[in-house]
């Protein structure tokens, strides 16, 4: 579903992704981490097309995001850190915005957003302006803005940051739903905890180079993720 091969990005002097190649396949669900720095934002940003990269090849879904990036985009969801919508739109709008780039038949779009709106508790909200919602509201409405089309690939960065607890339950369960009907999932994390828990395979990255990756059970043996990165980061 997602390949990268020989990704390089510089900023400056600053190698900040270094001949990183990794693959996700169908219905994977992998975790991306890494301490502040390491490279993983900048990855994903060459990944979904938003910023341009020195060197490498990026291919989502079999189309090369350079040479073929509206086919590429229209196979994967992306949700960032802190999501940047246009406030001046009411969330109904928003999401309906969104449909119409992906061309969501009417019927499917209203069950979804009414599915999906519900279980993330801002349905009474959706005729409000975005610019009305707190940060975790937002969240909530960046995460249903990129389940209603369907992905084949979600990329998230931080996907948990802002939500409540209750929220974060429910999006790890969607997550792992998704990746059950062959959806891959390509997020970076800095809680551990649950990327050791929710995903079967994991990248670790340092530098803007991979300095560990494999399948969870490969990576961990009988150590947590945790000790595995601290060790890693310490013998740098």
């Amino acid at each position: 579903m997602l390949e990268i091969k020989n990704l390089t990005k510089t900023y400056g002097t600053k190698k900040a992704v270094d001949n990183l190649s990794l693959t996700v396949k169908d219905g994977e669900l992998c975790a991306f981490i890494g301490k502040n720095g390491a490279g993983k934002t900048t990855t994903i940003k060459c990944v979904c097309g938003i910023i341009d990269f020195d060197n490498g090849e990026i291919i989502v879904n079999g189309k090369n995001i350079k040479q073929e990036p509206l086919d590429a985009k229209q196979t994967f969801a992306y949700i960032p850190d802190n999501p940047s919508m246009y406030d001046f739109m009411t969330a109904i709008s928003y999401l309906n915005f969104v449909c119409d780039i992906y061309k969501v038949n009417k019927k499917d779009r209203r069950e979804r957003i009414e599915m999906y709106a519900s279980l993330f508790e801002i349905k009474e909200n959706l005729g409000q302006e975005i610019s009305s919602f707190s940060h975790g509201m937002k969240q909530k409405l960046a995460i249903i803005s990129a389940l209603v089309h369907n992905p084949k690939l979600i990329i998230l960065d931080e996907p948990f940051v802002g939500l409540d607890p209750t929220s974060t339950h429910k999006l790890k369960n969607i997550m792992k739903d998704l990746t059950k009907l062959g959806v891959s999932i390509f997020f970076s994390t800095h809680i551990l905890e649950v990327a050791e828990k929710l995903c079967d395979h994991v990248i670790i990255l340092n530098d803007g180079k991979i300095v560990k990756q494999g399948t969870m059970k490969e990576v961990l043996g009988d150590e947590s993720l945790e000790n595995i990165f601290l060790e890693l980061n310490e013998n740098e």
